[in-house]
């Protein structure tokens, strides 16, 4: 190799070792990217609608991000916050209850078995009996909504983190072209428009994506509403919006949003819990195959696998935060591999393969 190559290859893995020390600040930035695109739907439909200049639609659009931050900072969220404590000392209560019902289930199938309550699974009672994870559940449980929500360790952090992802995403919000034509100034000239294009279908792509998800993360919320009514089980409000909240996150949210409801209702009753499951595994499946088809049909379909791959490495990269993330991270990863790498790297490559004699 020579020098100028060997020159180019330390700058190359210098801007690599760069970018992997500034992950987490990539990550945010990715983030108010992402509440940008956000604005940026609602802006373009009410100017669609009411034929407005962009300025004025995007002073329309935060006057009325205000006043549902209102609302729901009055009327929904302090009763929520009530709720979701009361949810959290239930727990404890449930898992004792739980392995209440574990216990009389040995001892049933030692009497079957051997005759006795105290047969040879008599080990397996005293392993129930010295086991307490209800409180350890509770903690943990809690301690990861905190640091979902926080952002970071501690508050203080967390709330200079959110200040910086909305005062970017409001910068962005204002003049997405300009910022769009700042990138470009990064790649190469004769690869501009390309790249314009797929930065373009990037947007829509997470447009897509989000309206999608807030259609079908309202309806789960108003189908676990009524069901959980229907069934009797208290703290209808909470867990509603839990289930709603956590449909974000594919896989990891559903499966936590039925554990709470569960928990209440175990405290009444066994087969209620049975019935709140299956309630939850209906609501699910009702998304996935009828809501999630119908709100999406323009979306970019993920793969289940890839999903969940997608959120364990995300996870892993960025913490919390790559949790949340790992779907809109996905859409434009998917979108960018599918363009740039398969359509104008390997395609053509391909093509001048087979040409050749």
């Amino acid at each position: 190799m020579t020098f100028g190559q060997w020159l180019g290859l330390t700058a190359l893995v210098a801007s690599l070792l760069l970018l992997w020390s500034l992950r987490e600040a990539l990550v945010l930035v990715f983030a108010a990217v992402v509440l940008a695109m956000a604005l940026c739907t609602l802006v373009g439909q009410l100017r669609h609608r009411l034929r407005c200049p962009r300025p004025l639609a995007l002073l329309l659009s935060l006057a009325l991000l205000l006043v549902v931050v209102l609302v729901v900072g009055t009327a929904v969220i302090p009763a929520f916050v009530g709720q979701f404590s009361e949810l959290l000392q239930k727990i404890p209560q449930a898992g004792r209850a739980l392995l209440e019902l574990l216990r009389q289930a040995m001892d049933s199938a030692s009497r079957m078995l051997y005759g006795r309550s105290d047969g040879t699974l008599s080990w397996l009672q005293q392993g129930l009996q010295g086991a307490n994870p209800a409180g350890d559940l509770a903690s943990h449980l809690s301690g990861g909504a905190v640091r979902i929500l926080g952002l970071a360790g501690n508050v203080g952090a967390g709330l200079i983190q959110t200040l910086f992802v909305v005062a970017v995403a409001l910068m962005i919000a204002s003049q997405p072209e300009a910022y769009r034509e700042a990138l470009l100034l990064l790649v190469p000239s004769f690869y501009r428009r390309r790249f314009r294009a797929v930065l373009v279908q990037c947007g829509n792509a997470l447009s897509a994506w989000m309206v999608g998800v807030l259609i079908s993360s309202t309806c789960v919320g108003v189908l676990a509403a009524i069901g959980l009514s229907l069934l009797g089980v208290k703290l209808v409000a909470a867990n509603a919006l839990l289930a709603g909240l956590l449909n974000v996150i594919p896989n990891v949210g559903p499966t936590l949003s039925t554990l709470f409801p569960m928990s209440v209702a175990l405290l009444e009753s066994p087969w209620k819990a049975l019935a709140v499951l299956g309630l939850y595994v209906a609501i699910q499946n009702l998304e996935s195959y009828v809501i999630t088809p119908s709100v999406m049909h323009h979306q970019l379909q993920l793969l289940p696998g890839l999903t969940l791959m997608a959120q364990l490495l995300f996870t892993v990269l960025f913490g919390p935060l790559g949790l949340l993330l790992a779907l809109p991270l996905a859409v434009c990863l998917q979108v960018i591999v599918r363009e740039i790498v398969i359509r104008d790297i390997l395609d053509p490559w391909k093509t001048q393969r087979a040409a050749a004699p």
